[in-house]
């Protein structure tokens, strides 16, 4: 397992949502998942981050921390 700290996630918020969401609710569930995560690899990594948030990342900017 590795730790990884992420500094940036792109989430595609228009994937199948019947309605915009608005800025400062995306503001919040990025900043909600800011930090450290620990994970497998970076594969894990992002599932484990689309698991707790519910939407598919567009891109992640993340550096490793610890392995």
């Amino acid at each position: 397992m590795t730790y990884y700290h992420v500094f940036d996630i792109d989430f595609d918020f228009e994937d199948g949502y019947e309605y915009p969401i608005p800025d400062d609710e995306k503001k919040e569930i990025v900043e909600n998942n800011i930090g450290v995560w620990y994970a497998d690899d970076e594969d894990d990594l992002i599932e484990e981050i689309t698991a707790s948030t519910g939407w598919c990342i567009k891109n992640i900017d993340y550096e490793v921390q610890l392995k």
